[in-house]
């Protein structure tokens, strides 16, 4: 996510996961995932980091636009798979966010 500030509130989709052994298509899926929710409306930005545990998030304006993500055609698809074989685990979170500040050296 760039550091532009968002205006206050707005949610967070906080998706942490575990990974099975298997790649068969996962990496494109991902690529795919955050192209498709940067399209939908309502979308602010996304952060991503994976080791041993993977978290994503993703920024929205309000419930309403993660609704209508979750109901995603494609995305759903995504879940499914991700169900089937890509995540031993995951856990999804929805938090409002209120307030935010930060630093950024020059």
């Amino acid at each position: 996510m760039n550091s532009k500030k968002l205006n206050l509130p707005y949610y967070a989709v906080i998706f942490s996961s575990v990974r099975t052994k298997i790649d068969d298509g996962y990496s494109e899926m991902a690529v795919r995932m955050e192209e498709l929710a940067r399209q939908q409306e309502g979308f602010l930005g996304f952060e991503s980091a994976r080791e041993e545990l993977g978290i994503s998030i993703s920024y929205w304006r309000d419930l309403e636009a993660i609704k209508n993500w979750k109901n995603n055609l494609e995305h759903s698809l995504a879940r499914k798979l991700g169900r089937e074989k890509w995540y031993q685990s995951f856990k999804v979170r929805i938090a409002k966010i209120e307030y935010e500040y930060g630093f950024e050296k020059e």
